[in-house]
Order: structure tokens, then sequence, then C-alpha cells
């Protein structure tokens, strides 16, 4: 999971949030699937924020909008603890 306008920048990495098939519910933790054009449910871990290298992202799978934006947004704010 990262944002389109970093992966377009000349900047060679980008920070990610990495999505994992199972989740604890967590709130710095945002379910996601089907409808986010994921093959099953996953999770969104916004606890394990990563720096990759953009050539490592090769498979666009999805996309995160509307609500579910809003709740990736408050698990990011609990994550880095920005309350």
């Amino acid at each position: 999971m990262s944002r389109q306008a970093l992966i377009d920048s000349r900047f060679s990495t980008v920070v990610c949030a990495p999505v994992f098939s199972h989740g604890e519910g967590l709130s710095t933790q945002v379910a996601i699937g089907p409808d986010e054009g994921l093959k099953h449910p996953s999770w969104i871990m916004c606890d394990n924020l990563v720096s990759m290298r953009k050539s490592e992202l090769t498979y666009y799978v999805g996309l995160v909008s509307g609500p579910k934006l809003a709740e990736l947004d408050r698990a990011l704010k609990m994550a880095l603890d920005l309350f």
C-alpha cells in the first residue's frame, strides 16, 4: 500500500504499508478485500511501515478510496502516534 504521487515521483524508494492475509483487528490495521480489487479479505498493517525500492513494486493490485481511505488515515495516525 503506497500513494500514487510518491510512486510517480523521482524518488527511488517509497514508504509502504504491507498487506497481509490475516489481521488481529487492531486500531492500526485496516480490513480490505474484493471491494478494493483484492482476491480475498486482507489487512493493511500500519504498524509495519517499510521503505521499498520502486522497482520492487511491479504488480498493481487494487485501490483504497472513500471510507476505507479514512480508516487508513486513522490507522496511520494511531500507528505514528499523531493524535
